[in-house]
């Protein structure tokens, strides 16, 4: 089977969001027992974002 290159995340320009995508983007580099802590820490990450959203100004 051929692996076809994942591209980058664009930036969402809200730095959270954007900490959690490169966090999830650099998991074909790790072992897959890492795989499933790295998605809490995901699923925690924009779960506190999404409560406590940046400021719009």
């Amino acid at each position: 089977m051929t692996e076809v290159p994942v591209p980058a995340p664009m930036p969402t320009g809200i730095d959270a969001v954007d900490r959690v995508l490169d966090l999830v983007a650099g998991l074909e580099s790790r072992p897959l027992e890492e795989h499933a802590p790295v998605f809490e820490e995901a699923h925690a990450g924009l779960r506190h974002t999404l409560d406590n959203p940046p400021d719009a100004s």
